[in-house]
């Protein structure tokens, strides 16, 4: 029994959106999603805490994330619908934690808007260091907005040409970096060298527990791969291209974050890197490249603007989830004439405008305020994907739920594993000093949602019915 098969009545088919994502669409939504400012830029900062072992934090945090998506890609396969991890949520957990998750993951995306705008503006000021970065800021968001506004295909279509640029770049930065190894040519080549990874002070030259507190940025840099569940509802196919774009994370991750780290850490040494620049343009200004900086400068703006364009999409999207259910206001229900839910990507970007604010008043902190509540958001969001994983196990061996067409290698003991290690990362961020004022505006935020669920049920009583029973209480 397919997937299409059952319960038809909860498939995406009557959303009302347009069916507008082709599979190679998809495939580099799934790829650009792995590629983003966390890499660009934040890698800078990390490289300067942990040195050289932050390839092997990339790569820990790799497999953690492949776990994660082969446990949504099993739930997307059991049933396709464009309210994604939410809707899981809902029907596992209840609908309070549905609720929750929907409103978390706007979160996530809005704040994430703000961390690449602000990367954005951070970017047109190489070239243009007058130019205030609100005002950078400002122009992109209005731009993207009017994107999204247009088409599902609109998007689409643009997101797979920046996501075509990115790929593209670090292929050619990871063989112009090979390059510089092999046969020495450049001014970096006097000093490029496999042995920078432990020459300078060890592959761990300031311990492991330094390392180990990178794995904030790192997360926050895998914030976006779930973003190929969003797109379940508008995909043309989605039994054939969501589980070709999850099996392909592995080798984008060993080969964009993995190799592409490796191969300039061993250009140019990691003493080198400060935080606030990115390392890839760093490194090619060190290789001395005409104008080869500049080039890198393009590459890494087009991934801030590609993930920004990304959270207007998944936003849009998530509130008229929440509308369907009754979590939101029904405004939000409404798809223009072109099948968007624009009255959700406006209210979002009016919200993502607050990271237009930060940069006219703090312009050097703001980025570092954002990523931190991003990525405890994201990591809410892939705890209740790994918890609706494990309940869905459970029901399908109990025998109440059909086996869905693409089971996560390993069954639940890899999402079990996931679970451990997120809550491992939340302890990092509860010890960082700098960090930790994340966990205090997610607190204000989880009780702010659990005023609005209260207000809700006041309202309609019969809300917290909806989804069914909550599936951890079926199973004991």
């Amino acid at each position: 029994m397919t997937s299409a098969q059952v319960d038809t009545e909860k498939t995406p088919e009557g959303e009302g959106y347009e069916r507008g994502l082709g599979s190679r669409q998809v495939q580099m939504i799934a790829i650009g999603g792995a590629i983003g400012v966390g890499l660009f830029l934040g890698a800078g900062a990390n490289i300067a805490k942990a040195g050289p072992s932050l390839i092997f934090m990339y790569a820990l945090a790799g497999v953690i994330i492949f776990f994660i998506m082969r446990a949504l890609g099993e739930l997307l396969l059991y049933r396709p619908v464009s309210g994604s991890f939410a809707e899981y949520s809902r029907e596992f957990l209840g609908p309070f934690f549905g609720y929750f998750t929907g409103w978390t993951y706007w979160l996530m995306w809005v704040v994430t808007g703000m961390a690449e705008l602000t990367a954005a503006a951070i970017y047109v000021n190489y070239w243009f260091p007058d130019i205030p970065r609100w005002v950078t800021a400002l122009v992109f968001l209005v731009i993207l907005f009017g994107v999204n506004l247009i088409s599902v295909k609109v998007f689409g279509e643009l997101e797979f040409w920046f996501s075509m640029v990115k790929v593209t770049a670090l292929i050619g930065m990871i063989v112009i970096g090979l390059g510089v190894l092999t046969f020495g040519f450049s001014s970096a080549g006097d000093t490029a060298a496999v042995s920078n990874l432990w020459a300078f002070d060890g592959f761990f030259p300031k311990g492991v527990g330094s390392s180990l507190m990178t794995l904030q940025g790192v997360m926050f840099a895998y914030l976006a791969v779930e973003l190929v569940g969003v797109t379940a509802g508008e995909s043309e196919d989605p039994e054939k291209t969501l589980p070709k774009a999850i099996n392909t994370l592995p080798w984008r991750i060993a080969l964009f974050y993995v190799g592409a780290l490796t191969v300039i850490l061993c250009v140019v040494k990691w003493t080198e890197f400060a935080p606030g620049v990115s390392p890839f343009v760093e490194a090619f200004a060190k290789i001395g490249i005409p104008a080869g900086a500049a080039i890198v400068n393009f590459v890494v703006l087009t991934a801030a603007l590609s993930s920004c364009n990304s959270g207007m999409y998944s936003t849009g999207r998530m509130l008229r989830n929440l509308a369907e259910s009754g979590e939101a206001p029904a405004a939000f229900k409404k798809l223009s004439s072109t099948k968007t839910p624009a009255v959700g990507i406006t209210v979002s970007v009016l919200f993502m405008g607050i990271g237009v604010i930060l940069n006219y008043i703090v312009p050097e902190k703001a980025f570092g305020y954002v990523v931190s509540v991003a990525t405890a958001a994201g990591i809410w969001t892939w705890l209740m994907i790994l918890i609706s994983h494990v309940l869905y196990r459970r029901a399908v061996v109990a025998g109440r739920l059909p086996a869905s067409p693409f089971p996560a290698p390993g069954g639940s003991k890899c999402s079990y594993v996931a679970i451990a290690f997120l809550l491992f990362v939340t302890g990092l961020i509860a010890y960082d000093a700098d960090a930790r004022v994340c966990l205090y505006v997610m607190a204000g935020w989880f009780t702010a949602l659990a005023i609005g669920w209260r207000i809700l049920k006041s309202r309609d009583p019969h809300i917290a019915e909806r989804g069914g029973e909550p599936e951890f209480e079926k199973v004991g």
